[in-house]
Protein backbone atom coordinates (compact mmCIF):
# COMPACT_ATOMS: atom_id res chain seq x y z
CA UNK A 1 0.00 0.00 0.00
CA UNK A 2 2.79 2.28 0.79
CA UNK A 3 4.71 1.57 -2.80
CA UNK A 4 1.69 2.11 -4.24
CA UNK A 5 0.68 5.76 -2.36
CA UNK A 6 4.07 6.72 -3.40
CA UNK A 7 3.28 5.42 -7.08
CA UNK A 8 0.54 8.22 -7.05
CA UNK A 9 2.64 11.35 -5.93
CA UNK A 10 4.42 11.04 -8.66
CA UNK A 11 4.46 13.34 -11.22
CA UNK A 12 8.04 13.03 -13.61
CA UNK A 13 9.69 10.39 -14.52
CA UNK A 14 7.66 7.10 -15.56
CA UNK A 15 8.61 3.60 -14.45
CA UNK A 16 11.38 1.90 -16.76
CA UNK A 17 9.60 1.69 -19.95
CA UNK A 18 10.08 3.23 -23.32
CA UNK A 19 8.66 6.25 -21.47
CA UNK A 20 10.92 6.60 -19.02
CA UNK A 21 13.49 6.47 -22.13
CA UNK A 22 12.02 9.38 -23.55
CA UNK A 23 11.89 11.26 -20.66
CA UNK A 24 15.47 11.25 -20.51
CA UNK A 25 15.88 11.97 -23.63
CA UNK A 26 13.83 15.24 -23.36
CA UNK A 27 13.49 16.30 -20.28
CA UNK A 28 17.58 15.70 -19.58
CA UNK A 29 20.23 16.22 -21.41
CA UNK A 30 23.24 14.28 -19.71
CA UNK A 31 23.56 11.67 -22.17
CA UNK A 32 24.46 11.80 -25.85
CA UNK A 33 20.54 11.14 -26.96
CA UNK A 34 19.41 14.02 -24.87
CA UNK A 35 22.25 16.15 -25.78
CA UNK A 36 21.62 15.71 -29.71
CA UNK A 37 17.48 16.32 -28.83
CA UNK A 38 18.34 19.31 -27.44
CA UNK A 39 20.62 20.67 -30.58
CA UNK A 40 18.22 19.54 -32.97
CA UNK A 41 15.12 21.16 -31.16
CA UNK A 42 17.53 24.30 -30.22
CA UNK A 43 18.43 24.25 -34.69
CA UNK A 44 14.45 24.01 -34.53
CA UNK A 45 13.32 27.37 -32.54
CA UNK A 46 15.81 29.47 -33.70
CA UNK A 47 14.62 28.56 -37.72
CA UNK A 48 11.09 29.02 -36.58
CA UNK A 49 11.59 32.44 -34.72
CA UNK A 50 13.72 33.35 -37.87
CA UNK A 51 10.90 32.56 -39.95
CA UNK A 52 8.22 34.46 -37.73
CA UNK A 53 10.20 37.68 -38.15
CA UNK A 54 11.22 37.58 -41.74
CA UNK A 55 7.49 37.02 -42.59
CA UNK A 56 7.14 40.40 -40.60
CA UNK A 57 8.03 41.95 -43.89
CA UNK A 58 5.52 42.61 -46.30
CA UNK A 59 7.80 42.78 -49.14
CA UNK A 60 9.39 39.04 -48.08
CA UNK A 61 5.89 37.92 -47.50
CA UNK A 62 3.99 38.98 -50.39
CA UNK A 63 6.84 37.75 -52.54
CA UNK A 64 7.46 34.04 -50.93
CA UNK A 65 4.29 33.41 -48.95
CA UNK A 66 4.04 29.60 -50.06
CA UNK A 67 7.97 28.84 -48.75
CA UNK A 68 7.03 30.94 -45.06
CA UNK A 69 3.62 29.45 -44.68
CA UNK A 70 4.81 26.06 -45.40
CA UNK A 71 7.94 26.15 -43.17
CA UNK A 72 5.47 27.73 -40.59
CA UNK A 73 3.51 24.43 -40.90
CA UNK A 74 6.37 22.30 -40.52
CA UNK A 75 7.42 23.63 -37.61
CA UNK A 76 3.90 23.83 -36.08
CA UNK A 77 3.76 20.03 -36.85
CA UNK A 78 7.09 19.31 -34.78
CA UNK A 79 6.33 21.58 -31.85
CA UNK A 80 2.87 20.13 -31.60
CA UNK A 81 5.30 16.35 -31.70
CA UNK A 82 7.22 17.72 -29.27
CA UNK A 83 4.79 18.92 -26.94
CA UNK A 84 2.43 15.66 -27.08
CA UNK A 85 5.46 13.53 -26.84
CA UNK A 86 6.30 15.64 -23.85
CA UNK A 87 2.83 14.95 -22.05
CA UNK A 88 3.35 11.61 -22.50
CA UNK A 89 6.43 11.24 -20.71
CA UNK A 90 5.00 12.39 -17.51
CA UNK A 91 2.37 11.11 -14.97
CA UNK A 92 0.50 13.68 -14.83
CA UNK A 93 0.59 15.63 -17.90
CA UNK A 94 -2.06 17.71 -17.03
CA UNK A 95 0.79 19.64 -13.91
CA UNK A 96 2.97 20.00 -16.96
CA UNK A 97 0.82 21.54 -18.90
CA UNK A 98 0.00 23.95 -16.94
CA UNK A 99 3.41 24.66 -15.84
CA UNK A 100 5.20 27.52 -16.68
CA UNK A 101 7.33 25.77 -19.71
CA UNK A 102 4.18 23.59 -20.44
CA UNK A 103 2.51 26.99 -21.49
CA UNK A 104 5.09 28.29 -23.52
CA UNK A 105 5.28 24.65 -25.54
CA UNK A 106 1.22 25.51 -25.99
CA UNK A 107 1.61 29.36 -26.75
CA UNK A 108 4.45 28.28 -29.53
CA UNK A 109 2.32 26.13 -31.67
CA UNK A 110 -1.41 27.61 -30.70
CA UNK A 111 -1.48 30.58 -32.54
CA UNK A 112 -1.43 28.70 -36.02
CA UNK A 113 -4.47 26.12 -35.55
CA UNK A 114 -6.07 29.24 -34.09
CA UNK A 115 -5.75 31.68 -36.94
CA UNK A 116 -7.23 28.63 -39.09
CA UNK A 117 -10.23 28.11 -37.00
CA UNK A 118 -11.43 31.38 -37.15
CA UNK A 119 -9.73 33.62 -40.13
CA UNK A 120 -12.86 35.12 -40.63
CA UNK A 121 -13.28 36.99 -37.20
CA UNK A 122 -11.15 40.03 -38.45
CA UNK A 123 -13.07 41.94 -35.65
CA UNK A 124 -12.74 39.45 -32.90
CA UNK A 125 -9.02 37.83 -33.73
CA UNK A 126 -5.97 39.71 -35.18
CA UNK A 127 -4.55 36.99 -37.60
CA UNK A 128 -1.12 39.19 -37.76
CA UNK A 129 -0.92 39.45 -33.98
CA UNK A 130 -1.38 35.95 -34.00
CA UNK A 131 1.21 35.48 -36.17
CA UNK A 132 3.41 37.35 -33.85
CA UNK A 133 2.51 35.72 -30.93
CA UNK A 134 4.63 32.54 -32.53
CA UNK A 135 7.41 34.51 -31.19
CA UNK A 136 6.68 33.06 -27.99
CA UNK A 137 8.94 30.17 -29.29
CA UNK A 138 11.98 32.31 -28.52
CA UNK A 139 11.18 31.33 -24.74
CA UNK A 140 11.85 28.02 -25.30
CA UNK A 141 15.57 28.46 -25.57
CA UNK A 142 16.47 29.06 -22.40
CA UNK A 143 15.68 26.08 -21.15
CA UNK A 144 18.66 24.04 -22.76
CA UNK A 145 21.59 26.27 -21.48
CA UNK A 146 23.05 25.77 -18.06
CA UNK A 147 23.68 29.63 -17.62
CA UNK A 148 20.31 30.62 -17.97
CA UNK A 149 19.42 28.26 -15.49
CA UNK A 150 22.43 29.87 -13.31
CA UNK A 151 20.81 33.27 -13.71
CA UNK A 152 17.26 32.16 -13.12
CA UNK A 153 18.52 30.97 -9.18
CA UNK A 154 19.94 34.38 -9.06
CA UNK A 155 16.72 36.20 -9.72
CA UNK A 156 14.86 34.15 -7.74
CA UNK A 157 16.96 34.28 -4.56
CA UNK A 158 17.27 37.87 -4.99
CA UNK A 159 13.54 38.29 -5.56
CA UNK A 160 12.53 39.60 -2.21
CA UNK A 161 15.05 42.04 -2.39
CA UNK A 162 14.07 43.08 -5.87
CA UNK A 163 10.53 43.34 -4.74
CA UNK A 164 11.56 45.97 -1.79
CA UNK A 165 13.94 47.87 -4.29
CA UNK A 166 10.52 48.09 -6.48
CA UNK A 167 8.24 49.24 -3.82
CA UNK A 168 11.00 51.81 -2.55
CA UNK A 169 11.36 53.39 -6.51
CA UNK A 170 6.93 53.22 -6.31
CA UNK A 171 7.35 54.93 -3.12
CA UNK A 172 9.72 57.72 -4.56
CA UNK A 173 7.79 58.20 -7.88
CA UNK A 174 4.94 59.18 -5.87
CA UNK A 175 6.15 61.58 -3.50
CA UNK A 176 8.38 63.34 -6.28
CA UNK A 177 5.37 62.90 -8.66
CA UNK A 178 3.19 64.43 -5.76
CA UNK A 179 5.86 67.46 -5.43
CA UNK A 180 6.10 68.25 -9.14
CA UNK A 181 2.76 68.48 -9.22
CA UNK A 182 2.50 71.56 -6.44
CA UNK A 183 5.27 72.97 -7.79
CA UNK A 184 5.05 73.21 -11.39
CA UNK A 185 1.15 72.93 -11.51
CA UNK A 186 -1.07 72.22 -15.01
CA UNK A 187 0.10 75.70 -16.58
CA UNK A 188 3.76 73.33 -17.11
CA UNK A 189 2.34 70.27 -18.22
CA UNK A 190 1.64 68.41 -14.83
CA UNK A 191 -1.94 68.27 -15.05
CA UNK A 192 -1.87 64.93 -12.54
CA UNK A 193 -0.36 63.52 -9.60
CA UNK A 194 0.16 60.35 -12.73
CA UNK A 195 1.64 62.65 -15.05
CA UNK A 196 4.16 63.87 -12.22
CA UNK A 197 4.80 59.86 -11.22
CA UNK A 198 5.54 59.35 -14.92
CA UNK A 199 7.73 62.08 -15.33
CA UNK A 200 9.51 60.46 -11.80
CA UNK A 201 9.79 56.96 -13.36
CA UNK A 202 11.72 58.74 -16.47
CA UNK A 203 13.99 60.67 -14.41
CA UNK A 204 14.83 58.23 -11.75
CA UNK A 205 15.32 56.04 -14.32
CA UNK A 206 17.39 58.81 -16.39
CA UNK A 207 15.74 57.89 -18.88
CA UNK A 208 14.72 61.44 -19.91
CA UNK A 209 12.47 61.84 -22.95
CA UNK A 210 11.94 65.61 -22.76
CA UNK A 211 8.40 65.88 -23.50
CA UNK A 212 7.12 66.97 -19.69
CA UNK A 213 10.37 68.54 -17.73
CA UNK A 214 10.01 72.15 -15.34
CA UNK A 215 10.30 75.69 -15.67
CA UNK A 216 10.32 76.89 -12.54
CA UNK A 217 13.75 77.21 -10.57
CA UNK A 218 12.44 75.29 -7.66
CA UNK A 219 11.15 72.40 -9.96
CA UNK A 220 14.49 72.46 -11.68
CA UNK A 221 16.30 71.42 -8.03
CA UNK A 222 13.45 68.64 -7.26
CA UNK A 223 15.14 67.37 -10.80
CA UNK A 224 18.21 67.63 -10.49
CA UNK A 225 17.99 65.98 -7.10
CA UNK A 226 15.86 63.49 -8.74
CA UNK A 227 18.87 62.67 -11.26
CA UNK A 228 21.44 62.22 -8.92
CA UNK A 229 19.37 59.87 -6.83
CA UNK A 230 18.74 57.60 -10.01
CA UNK A 231 22.00 56.77 -10.47
CA UNK A 232 21.90 55.18 -6.97
CA UNK A 233 18.96 53.31 -7.82
CA UNK A 234 20.50 51.88 -11.11
CA UNK A 235 23.57 50.52 -9.43
CA UNK A 236 21.78 49.05 -7.03
CA UNK A 237 19.70 45.89 -8.53
CA UNK A 238 22.71 45.49 -10.31
CA UNK A 239 24.64 44.48 -7.37
CA UNK A 240 21.48 42.63 -5.97
CA UNK A 241 21.29 40.52 -8.40
CA UNK A 242 25.36 40.53 -9.05
CA UNK A 243 26.19 38.95 -5.42
CA UNK A 244 23.77 36.26 -6.12
CA UNK A 245 25.07 35.45 -9.64
CA UNK A 246 28.36 34.85 -8.10
CA UNK A 247 26.93 33.05 -4.90
CA UNK A 248 25.30 30.66 -7.56
CA UNK A 249 28.02 29.66 -9.60
CA UNK A 250 30.45 29.39 -6.90
CA UNK A 251 28.26 26.29 -6.20
CA UNK A 252 28.37 22.87 -7.34
CA UNK A 253 27.93 22.78 -11.02
CA UNK A 254 24.46 21.57 -11.78
CA UNK A 255 23.02 19.26 -14.20
CA UNK A 256 20.06 18.31 -15.63
CA UNK A 257 18.64 16.01 -13.28
CA UNK A 258 15.07 16.20 -12.87
CA UNK A 259 12.99 15.42 -9.20
CA UNK A 260 9.97 12.66 -10.41
CA UNK A 261 7.45 14.19 -8.12
CA UNK A 262 7.78 17.96 -8.81
CA UNK A 263 9.68 18.22 -12.08
CA UNK A 264 12.41 20.90 -10.30
CA UNK A 265 15.65 20.43 -12.74
CA UNK A 266 19.58 21.10 -11.70
CA UNK A 267 20.24 19.46 -9.13
CA UNK A 268 23.93 17.98 -8.32
CA UNK A 269 25.24 15.09 -9.24
CA UNK A 270 25.79 13.58 -5.90
CA UNK A 271 22.49 15.03 -4.69
CA UNK A 272 19.75 12.23 -3.33
CA UNK A 273 17.01 14.65 -2.44
CA UNK A 274 15.54 17.11 -3.95
CA UNK A 275 16.39 20.64 -3.05
CA UNK A 276 12.30 21.49 -3.58
CA UNK A 277 10.06 19.08 -2.08
CA UNK A 278 12.12 16.33 -0.36
CA UNK A 279 11.38 13.85 -2.81
CA UNK A 280 14.54 11.20 -3.04
CA UNK A 281 16.00 11.57 -6.64
CA UNK A 282 16.67 8.69 -9.23
CA UNK A 283 20.01 7.53 -9.74
CA UNK A 284 22.23 10.29 -11.69
CA UNK A 285 22.07 9.25 -15.49
CA UNK A 286 24.80 10.58 -17.68
CA UNK A 287 27.37 9.98 -20.72
CA UNK A 288 30.42 10.65 -20.49
CA UNK A 289 30.97 11.60 -23.71
CA UNK A 290 27.87 14.19 -23.39
CA UNK A 291 29.43 16.12 -19.92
Amino acid sequence: MKNTALQKTYFGKPDQCWRARLYTIIFEADTVAGRRFDTALLLVIVLSVATVIVDSIGAIRARDYLILNGLEWLFTILFTIEYIVRLLCVKRPLRYATSLFGVIDLLSILPTYIAILLPEFHFLIDVRLLRMLRVFRVLKLPRYFDESQILLQALRNSRHKIFVFLGAVLIMSVILGTIMYVIEGPEHGFTSIPVGMYWAIVTLTTTGYGDIHPKTPMGQLVTSMAMLLGYGIIALPTGIVGVELAMSMMRHKPTTRTCINCLTEGHEAESLFCKHCGEALPPYQFDSAAT
